[in-house]
């Protein structure tokens, strides 16, 4: 990662690395993770590295990984360095209905407790965890748009929701003139592609960066995994949560992937997560990947997925091997389907010149 290399994220002022530090493994309350010299260690290796976006949620092990930056945070005296994410939505006590969800409640609870934890006085980054099913639109984008206001948060986005939902509540925004979202953060990998079918249009319609999470698939995508019988099996974190279907990575296809990966890495003499790394930072729509690790060397190697290309015939063969099945409607959206709509004529979108630097500037050579 180029120390010196940042993006603004989403149509905002806001400067980011282009590798964010996911802190899903500070603290160990969830049976695996980092105690808290290793986090430390981890943190300050991103930090050296040039990394400045780091990510994290006030469920994650229980708060430990809030409280765990805020003290690193803290000590260091960095907070103006740094762009601090977290997130809301996952309840806080079992039983209660407004200790989770995205209501106004649980939201102004939820930013309090997080402050607290993190020992500062806003957020440069709120997420929505998840969608509840239940909130209004209307409701969480006012009730965002109030912490930013009252300086609580100075941006938000949304994670894991679909894709009419946040073009509703960016619309609203853009309509009522209340604060707007600059970012998505969605699963998205080699064998994870669901969100180019909608929400990578979205997001460039609307003006949202797309910061992808899980992108070698919790691990599975590093090769360390074997195929056994119609599971799979190694030492890792999928290994302990592979009987929860909803974080099962083996599956047939799956594999499949594995098995075009593996030979491009070797081809490129790059580890075969560095090269899924690579392949979901370079995707159109991306701006900073999340990425994680438990182990310094594990943080290096992560940090170094930036530093090649993938020439065009490896890259096509992992497009290939990873495609999205046909479904409906996107299969009205291929060039056959469309040459019936143009009849055969070509027909480019439109689409606003990219402005680098004020033609003044240009013509001084500034």
């Amino acid at each position: 990662m180029n120390p010196k290399s940042y993006i603004t994220l989403g149509r905002s002022g806001l400067r980011v690395s282009p590798l964010c530090l996911g802190t899903m493994t500070f603290g160990t309350q969830w049976g695996w993770g980092n105690e808290e010299s290793a986090a430390h260690a981890i943190f300050n290796r991103y930090l050296e590295a040039g990394g400045n976006f780091l990510d994290t949620a006030d469920g994650y092990t229980v708060g430990a990984s809030e409280e765990m930056l805020g003290k690193f945070i803290q000590e260091g005296g960095l907070r103006d360095q740094l762009v601090l994410a977290t997130k809301f939505t996952f309840n806080a006590v079992q039983g209660n209905p407004n200790t989770g969800g995205n209501g106004r409640k649980n939201i102004y609870r939820a930013i309090e407790a997080s402050l607290r934890r993190l020992k500062t006085d806003y957020i440069d980054l709120y997420w929505l965890h998840a969608w509840d099913m239940v909130t209004p639109v209307e409701e969480v984008v006012s009730t965002l748009t109030a912490l930013v206001r009252n300086g609580k948060i100075r941006y938000y986005g949304f994670s894991d929701t679909p894709a009419w939902y946040l073009a509703k509540a960016q619309t609203l925004a853009q309509k009522e003139g209340k604060e707007p979202l600059i970012a998505l953060q969605l699963e998205y990998s080699l064998i994870e592609r669901s969100i180019e079918r909608e929400h990578i249009p979205a997001a460039q319609e609307l003006g949202m960066a797309i910061c992808p999470w899980s992108p070698i698939a919790g691990g599975f995508l590093s090769g360390k995994y074997r195929r056994e019988g119609d599971s799979g099996t190694g030492e890792g974190r999928l290994e302990t949560v592979k009987a929860n279907p909803f974080f099962n990575r083996f599956t047939e296809r799956n594999w499949r992937v594995l098995d075009a990966l593996l030979p491009v890495a070797k081809e490129l003499g790059r580890k075969p997560a560095q090269v899924a790394l690579n392949w979901v930072a370079t995707q159109p729509g991306i701006t900073s990947t999340i990425i994680g690790a438990t182990k310094i060397e594990q943080l290096d190697d992560n940090l170094a997925a930036l530093e090649f290309t993938i020439p065009s015939e490896l890259r096509k063969r992992l497009d290939e091997a990873s495609a999205l099945e046909p479904a409906h409607p996107y299969n009205f959206f291929v060039p056959s389907m469309q040459a019936m709509i143009s009849g055969g004529a070509t027909v480019e979108p439109w689409a606003p010149a990219r402005i680098t630097a004020p033609p003044q500037a240009a013509s001084a050579g500034k």
